[in-house]
Order: C-alpha cells, then sequence, then structure tokens
C-alpha cells in the first residue's frame, strides 16, 4: 500500500529483531534521546535515523546527534516534541523547529501529541518536513494513546491541510501573480470627473482618484495638478500624460 515500516527499538535487543525485519530507517524516542549507547548501536547500522527530542535540553541533543555521527549516521533528523498525552498548544513551541534545523544542519518536523491538527500545520509553516502523530482506527477503542490520537478521516483532513500549507509557503514574492492580474480593476487610478475643455487646467475639482485602475496612478496626482488639457475630454475618462502639457501653465 505504499507504506514504510519501521519501530522504536528501546534496547539491543529490540535492534536486531528490527534489523531482522530489514526496516529501512529507525526512530529513537524522546525518553532514550540521552541513551548514548543504544543510539551508537542504531547509528553504526548506517541506516537514517529519525530522533524526537521531547525534555532534552540543546547541550543533550547535541551529545545524541554527535554520538549518532561518530558511530556512522550520516542521516539524521530530529523532530521537536513536547513530551506531555495530550500536549497542550501553548507548550509546544514551534518556533524552536528553525533554530533546530540550524544549528544542527539536519531536517526538523515535529512528533505532536496535542489533539486535533492545527498545530501540524502551523508546525510545516516553519519548516517542519516530518510529522509524527498518532493513528487510531477509532478512538473508542481504549489504550494508552487512543484519546490523543486522530481517526482515519481526521488523519486525511490533516495531510490535505499540510498539503495546502505547503502550496500556500510558495516563495518571496512581491509582483501580481496570474491569479491577480483580473484584480487590477479594483486598484484606483486618476480619472476625469467633469467636463474639460482643452486648455483648461487640471483641478482637485475635475480630476478624482477611483476605480478601475485605467488611468494614471494617484501618485501622479500632484504632478499634474495645473496641467494643461490639450484636448476636449468627456466625464468618466482615464487621465493620460498624451493629453496634458509637460509643463504647468
Amino acid at each position: 500500500m505504499g507504506l514504510y515500516f519501521f519501530s522504536t527499538p528501546f534496547d539491543y535487543t529490540a535492534v536486531d529483531f528490527l534489523e531482522d525485519m530489514e526496516v529501512p530507517c529507525y526512530k529513537v524516542a524522546s525518553f532514550e534521546l540521552i541513551d548514548i549507547p543504544l543510539i551508537e548501536r542504531i547509528a553504526a547500522i548506517g541506516k537514517p535515523i529519525i530522533m524526537s527530542v521531547g525534555m532534552a535540553s540543546l547541550a543533550e541533543i547535541d551529545e545524541a546527534v554527535q554520538a549518532a555521527r561518530k558511530a556512522g549516521a550520516d542521516e539524521i533528523a530530529l523532530l521537536k516534541c513536547t513530551s506531555a498525552y495530550p500536549a497542550l498548544p501553548e507548550t509546544m513551541n514551534l518556533k524552536t523547529i528553525p533554530h533546530l534545523a540550524q544549528a544542527f544542519q539536519v531536517p526538523v518536523g515535529i512528533s505532536d501529541h496535542t489533539l486535533g491538527i492545527a498545530v501540524p500545520v502551523a508546525a510545516v509553516s516553519l519548516g517542519a518536513c516530518i510529522i509524527e502523530k498518532h493513528f487510531t482506527l477509532s478512538r473508542k477503542s481504549k489504550g494508552p494513546d487512543s484519546h490523543f490520537s486522530l481517526e482515519p478521516e481526521e488523519f486525511k483532513a490533516m495531510v490535505e491541510a499540510v498539503r495546502s500549507a505547503e502550496k500556500a509557503l510558495g516563495e518571496v514574492k512581491y509582483e501580481a501573480n496570474k491569479t491577480e492580474q483580473k484584480s487590477n480593476v479594483f486598484r484606483r487610478s486618476l480619472f476625469f470627473v467633469k467636463d474639460v475643455n482643452s486648455g483648461e487646467s487640471v483641478t482637485v475639482e475635475n480630476v478624482r482618484s477611483i476605480r478601475p485602475g485605467n488611468g494614471l496612478a494617484p501618485k501622479y496626482l500632484s504632478q499634474i495638478l495645473g496641467m494643461t488639457v490639450t484636448q476636449d475630454v468627456e466625464e468618466g475618462t482615464p487621465v493620460s500624460f498624451r493629453m496634458l502639457t509637460l509643463k504647468k501653465e
């Protein structure tokens, strides 16, 4: 079904068991982040390692990452985690995600135990590229984590929201994109709001900033005030420099 199976070992025998199953990577839980011998044993295999950092200080995280690297792991990811079940949104401190990525130069994600899907979506906006979220077929099935797990439709909604957030992030961009072109008409521009005869001057009485955006930009108003109109102009005509003298008269 396109799913990759892997697990979290808690001792050497579990590592050996998972190796017999040929898992593609390993997960280190928050509680085991300080078990350096276990991390070294996993890292020596050479497969990718995902480590949760709940409760850990920056120094403890650094110790675990350095131990994994020295033991042979060159593909390491970290998960920002709050080790409470469930965790409250105000305890998540998601701004730690970009700091972790910068400090250790590794991919960073989130191990989320909050209720709902808001926190994972917010994490993506801060650079999270991995989401760990507990899953259950039904919260009616009592288990140690069923009360804060997502049911299938909720999990689907989370994935869809995350994909939308990823698309929305886009890039640093300020000019109008293709979807905005039709909205240019709602910008303001300078229009003649009265009939004006050739030879008359532009004043605040006969020119105003209104919609649509077909005329000169409103920033030119002070520049054209006092200029002379070179042709007869009907009310409702957008202003252009072609119908004005270049010098005030």
